[in-house]
Formats: structure tokens, C-alpha cells, sequence
């Protein structure tokens, strides 16, 4: 199986505040959604996750976290692996 089709970029741009972090990843975790790495910086998140056992699709789960980001006052967009790496190719 290939791994890399289940690998999601999760982008969390915004102002800088408590919580951020523990919110995205306690609504991640909920869906069974494993976090495998977090690059952080001026309020700038990037997530690679593994969706091989979300309990909902990559359509809900993006959707669900736009909605969670307007919440918080971020911005969430998802991508999956391969179109990030097709975008950021040289």
C-alpha cells in the first residue's frame, strides 16, 4: 500500500494565541487522524498527518477544519501530500 496517498498538509496561518495547537490536534486526534510532524513559527503551523484511519473523509474532515479555523481566528487548509509536492516542485 502507498503510504504517501494517505499523507495530508495541514496549514494553520493566524494570530498568534493559547490553544491553537491543542485545539486542531484534539479535534486530529478525535477522527484518528496521527500527527507526524509540526513546524511551527509566527502563528504558522504545518502538519503532515496520516489519514489511513480518519474516521471521515478528506472532504469532511478539510471542510470541518475551515469551520474549526474560523473559530479560532486561523486559517486551515488541507492538501494532500501529492498536490503539495506536484505545487512546491522545481
Amino acid at each position: 500500500m502507498d503510504n504517501t496517498k494517505n499523507k495530508v498538509i495541514i496549514t494553520v496561518v493566524g494570530k498568534d494565541t493559547v490553544g491553537i495547537i491543542a485545539k486542531v490536534c484534539t479535534y486530529l486526534s478525535q477522527g484518528s487522524v496521527n500527527v507526524l510532524d509540526i513546524v511551527s513559527g509566527y502563528f504558522n503551523m504545518m502538519m503532515i498527518v496520516d489519514m489511513a484511519n480518519a474516521t471521515a473523509s478528506f472532504a469532511e474532515i478539510s471542510d470541518q477544519l475551515d469551520a474549526l479555523g474560523e473559530e479560532i481566528g486561523v486559517t486551515i487548509k488541507c492538501q494532500k501530500e501529492e498536490i503539495f509536492e506536484m505545487m512546491h516542485r522545481i
